[in-house]
């Protein structure tokens, strides 16, 4: 199989502070890599190929060149990089990203099978995979925790809000896959050292004849005004007592007091 995985460069949330006095996010010179649930849609492209034989390719949209991140994902076991990196993509929405995923897949080729994260830890908006389905004519399958090719056929296990659901669906298609389908492997300095001789390729949006109004603010739907950290403030509230259990008692008294257990 020709399998390839859409990579997002995201925000690293974990190294993220905010002003004080603002609650704005101090997102100048964060930190950036692979998104964790693009590394899940990752590993399961890398155990197909292991299993069926087939390429694993992927896919990186953005306003900065991300080569060191896509390095990684060779080190994993990807064959073969794509990046659409151009200064206009900066600021745009789902709309927009799935547009240039879209076309670069056009201009990539045949492909089998599609993989996304199910969505990505800065953004967590769940739209790409299906923005992306819909551009291709594809069908999609979500937030997938288990996963089988059986010829032509895709099973999956998808979750759902109370339950789970298995569907069946005919290659090609898109999948997006939740934390529970793998854990993604480490690379190895073996690995990491023979990611270095693996092909990237790099376009631009005029390599892919993309007007500007599609893309970047322009081609938006939505516009992000701010993102405010929620303010957190302590109660300072110091539970003493003689005993372990007298503290225990007064703890649970607390909490009731506060709401946050009931009897």
């Amino acid at each position: 199989m020709r399998i390839l995985v859409c990579l997002k460069q995201a925000i690293d949330v974990s190294q993220i502070k905010s002003d004080k006095t603002t609650g704005l996010l101090l997102l100048a010179n964060v930190p950036r890599k692979i998104s964790d649930f693009d590394k899940n849609a990752l590993e399961e492209a890398i155990r197909l190929k292991e299993k069926f034989g087939g390429e694993v390719l992927t896919l990186t949209v953005g306003s900065e060149d991300p080569k060191t991140t896509v390095r990684e994902a060779l080190a994993i076991g990807a064959d073969k990089a794509y990046i659409v990196a151009d200064p206009i993509l900066e600021e745009q929405d789902t709309l927009a990203t799935s547009y240039v995923l879209a076309e670069a897949i056009k201009k990539i080729g045949l492909i089998d099978l599609i993989l996304c994260g199910e969505t990505s830890i800065d953004g967590y908006t769940a739209l790409i995979g299906p923005r992306l389905a819909e551009r291709l004519n594809l069908p999609v399958i979500s937030h997938v925790r288990k996963l089988s090719v059986e010829g032509s056929d895709v099973i999956a296990e998808r979750t759902l809000e109370d339950c789970y659901e298995t569907v069946k669906a005919r290659i090609p298609l898109v999948l997006t896959v939740t934390k529970e389908l793998n854990e993604p492997r480490i690379p190895t300095l073996m690995a990491i050292m023979k990611a270095s001789r693996k092909e990237i390729i790099v376009w631009k949006s005029a390599d892919l004849n993309i007007p500007n109004d599609k893309v970047g603010k322009l081609g938006s739907a939505t516009t992000v005004i701010c993102t405010i950290a929620p303010k957190m403030e302590r109660k300072r509230i110091v539970i003493k007592g003689e005993t372990p259990e007298e503290i225990a008692n007064r703890l649970t008294e607390a909490l009731l007091q506060q709401g946050v257990i009931k009897k």
